[in-house]
């Protein structure tokens, strides 16, 4: 054992030398990157200054051709705008510009700029109508509005039955999802029911296939809805479950990303008690890190995660005081949790509380009931 612990440290020091080689090449190449960066402004820069001072040695000329080269151009059809005044999309045509008196060769600086600033804002406000235009399809009409309503109702149904309940839940909403992509509610919904099969199946691939196909459902929602907690709540559930296929190094870069979810869903939705009961999960889990995950995560990160049994005891009391009975994993959690602070009397009240509560699916209850008993005997032998 100790010339293990001694091969493990000496990997560990090579990790942590690593790690800082990387931090070297990394702030090299963020230096180089902003030099570039700089260099590639003070050109345009330069280029903006010589195109302000530019002149235009003869008047110009009214021009009625419809054939003009003006930058001009109508918001709807794209081709240059033969009527005077201003286009269907709010742009000003060439012919209108041309009617204007003859511009003197002594034209200020300062009036070219605001004629361009009041250009780049006129092409501002039409391009933000068209994005107005290509969004709408994103509001539903009443009938698909009814329809999506039904469809999240029986959704939400099935993803609290049974293991059959959840694949028809699954299967619905991959047949609807051509008609309801752009919507908010339906996308975390069909994210969820990717964990569900992940949960269900037993087959390692297809377990890495759903939990992955899901996060990228659920990664296009959060870039579209950043303040959804629910949004928030799946990404990090599924990031957990991919990362149950990943290495020692993955997990733990997960949690990071699981945590900063979690805590994002609780800032929007604190009264949720599903958020709680995962923030729970994994205080727990980072309470009982072995010692090499420990030594793993200090030599690659800089603040390794850190929780205790009692803040993992307060969030899983906090679930309770929110929706008592929400989870019957949740009241074993508190069992165990108190039986690590060595309250043995509350550790089986709240053991007893959960044989109580029904599980959704018979393989949760037989996990359940494989924690309950190992519980018992330790609390026995305790």
């Amino acid at each position: 054992q100790v010339d293990v612990l001694e091969r493990l440290d000496f990997v560990l020091r090579n990790i942590s030398e690593l790690r800082k080689e990387v931090e070297e090449l990394r702030s090299s190449l963020q230096h180089l990157a902003a030099e570039i960066i700089a260099e590639v402004r003070s050109h345009l820069e330069e280029t903006q200054k010589v195109t302000r001072r530019r002149r235009f040695p003869f008047p110009r000329e009214r021009s009625d051709s419809t054939g003009s080269s003006s930058i001009y151009f109508t918001a709807s059809s794209g081709t240059a705008n033969t009527d005077d005044g201003e286009s269907e999309g709010g742009y000003t045509t060439a012919n209108a510009e041309s009617d204007y008196d003859r511009e003197s060769e002594r034209e200020s600086e300062e009036g070219e700029d605001e004629v361009s600033c009041e250009t780049v804002r006129t092409a501002r406000r039409d391009s933000l109508d068209l994005v107005n235009e290509d969004e709408a399809p994103l509001i539903l009409d009443s009938s698909l509005e009814e329809g999506l309503g039904q469809l999240l109702q029986q959704a939400d149904r099935l993803h609290n039955g049974d293991e059959q309940e959840k694949r028809e839940g699954f299967q619905l909403l991959l047949n609807n999802k051509l008609a309801y992509a752009d919507q908010k509610d339906f996308l975390w919904r069909l994210a969820r029911a990717h964990s569900d099969m992940c949960e269900i199946t037993e087959d390692a691939d297809e377990k890495r296939s759903y939990a992955s196909d899901g996060k990228e459902e659920i990664e296009i929602a959060l870039q579209k809805w950043d303040q959804s907690a629910e949004c928030h709540q799946w990404y990090a559930i599924l990031c957990g479950q991919l990362s149950e296929h990943e290495s020692i190094q993955k997990r733990i870069q997960t949690g990071y990303v699981f945590k900063e979810h979690i805590d994002k869903a609780i800032e929007l939705k604190p009264e949720d008690p599903q958020s709680y009961y995962l923030l729970g999960r994994w205080c727990y889990q980072v309470s009982h890190l072995g010692w090499l995950e420990k030594k793993t995560a200090s030599a690659l990160f800089e603040a390794p995660p850190t929780a205790t049994v009692q803040d993992a005891l307060q969030n899983f009391l906090r679930v309770e005081e929110l929706s008592p009975g929400f989870s019957k994993a949740g009241r074993v959690y508190i069992a165990k949790c108190y039986r690590d602070l060595g309250n043995n009397s509350a550790a089986v009240l709240w053991m007893n509380l959960a044989s109580e509560l029904p599980a959704n699916t018979k393989e949760q209850f037989s996990k359940i009931m494989k924690n309950i008993k190992k519980s018992r005997v330790c609390l026995i032998q305790a």
